[in-house]
């Protein structure tokens, strides 16, 4: 499977738990490296906002 997204590319969290304290208030990151497939062929992602970074699927996240 390859990457939508690109290092760099600003993207919007899709829906972040409530409970999720890691979470930002606008909701947008920066894609700071692009991870391998995990087991069921689905692309991660490293983004961060400010001093946050998280790893997150391709599926939870929007240009």
């Amino acid at each position: 499977m390859f990457h939508k997204y690109k290092i760099r590319q600003i993207v919007r969290l899709v829906r972040a738990p409530v409970s999720d304290s890691r979470a930002t208030g606008s909701g947008i990151y920066e894609v700071t490296r692009l991870m391998p497939a995990d087991e069921t062929g689905e692309v991660s992602y490293r983004i961060r906002s400010g001093a946050t970074e998280r790893a997150v699927r391709e599926h939870e996240i929007r240009a």
